[in-house]
């Protein structure tokens, strides 16, 4: 499928790094899985490789960019697509070699047989997935959106945790008035007191704690599993010089997450660049995280829980019949991710 892409930034190589500076920087990271980039160590010269990495506004190229790790042996050309599901087509059709999104937009990929593989997962704070009530309802519990008017997101995190936490109380989304609309449409209805309750992630829960005096009846920890797959294009691991690339791509994104766990007012900053949300409202989010970031390889309990969450949404009728998502989780990157 054919995608509308974003002229690309692209990143300075350090193909003229001295090697001995290179190295020593890769040494001296304790927190690196293996002790240098794989395709240091084999002695590839990756100068003509160009990675195509899709990314989001204050997501990777803002961290890697905080973490000073863009200097890379090999180009990035960043494709700012801020969805999921941008992603997987882009990815689709070639245009992408790396990219990220949920577990969500990954069913569908698996459902449709796309081209398109998983090698790693993020792991992400699950606070900022909320299921929240407007302040002036008598909503104190989610058995209490008996009736309401409920907005959600279709075919989200959002949908899918909701769904559990609706279950969970002996409810379904016949017993609410559930109302599918965009984030933003959504923020809009809930500051109009068109909804009661509203079921959303990232930074419009903040806001609608802020600004709106939110209740919080339910989070995501406990329904959704955490991983935020890295999605791949089959063609691009395959290749051996590209898999060498991608292979220290993860090993220092994995680094920068690490690094952005100590110095997090450092990230928070380049994130507020990118997105404008002020650093302070980024602190209060992350100081109330349900755990740190972190980049894993790919395991059994991953493949699992993901497909615990096609059946879901099979059974909610999201998906037009089974996706069997173990197939397209690869787990070629496993050892080099392995933690020390």
């Amino acid at each position: 499928m054919k995608t509308d892409l974003p002229t690309p930034l692209v990143s300075t190589p350090a193909s003229a790094w001295p090697r001995r500076q290179f190295l020593g920087a890769a040494l001296a990271a304790p927190w690196l899985g293996t002790a240098a980039p794989s395709a240091l160590a084999a002695g590839e010269d990756l100068s003509k490789v160009t990675l195509r990495i899709g990314t989001y506004k204050g997501n990777w190229r803002a961290l890697l960019t905080a973490a000073k790790l863009t200097q890379t042996p090999y180009k990035i050309e960043w494709r700012e697509l801020n969805n999921g599901v941008l992603h997987i087509e882009a990815l689709n059709g070639d245009a992408l070699d790396l990219g990220s999104g949920s577990e969500i937009p990954a069913l569908f990929a698996a459902r449709q047989k796309a081209q398109v593989r998983f090698i790693a997962v993020v792991r992400e704070d699950l606070n900022n997935q909320v299921t929240v009530a407007r302040k002036d309802t008598a909503i104190k519990t989610i058995a209490d959106l008996k009736g309401k008017r409920v907005g959600y997101v279709r075919a989200t995190t959002a949908h899918y945790f909701l769904s559990k936490q609706l279950a969970e109380a002996g409810l379904s989304f016949s017993d609410i008035n559930a109302i599918n609309l965009s984030p933003a449409d959504g923020l809009s209805a809930f500051d109009r007191g068109d909804l009661d309750a509203w079921a959303i992630y990232g930074y419009n829960g903040q806001i609608a704690r802020l600004k709106y005096g939110a209740r919080v009846l339910k989070t995501g920890v406990g329904y959704l599993s955490g991983n935020f797959p890295i999605y791949a294009n089959p063609k691009s691991v395959a290749d051996p010089l590209t898999q060498l690339a991608i292979t220290d791509y993860l090993q220092r994104l994995r680094r920068a997450y690490l690094w952005a766990n100590q110095n997090y007012l450092d990230y928070a900053r380049a994130i507020s660049v990118e997105t404008r949300i002020p650093v302070g409202d980024l602190i209060e989010l992350w100081n109330n995280r349900s755990e740190d970031f972190d980049l894993r390889p790919v395991s059994d309990k991953v493949v699992t829980g993901h497909q615990e969450v096609a059946d879901t949404f099979q059974k909610l009728g999201v998906l037009d019949g089974p996706a069997q998502v173990a197939t397209l989780w690869d787990r070629r990157f496993e050892k080099a991710l392995r933690p020390a």
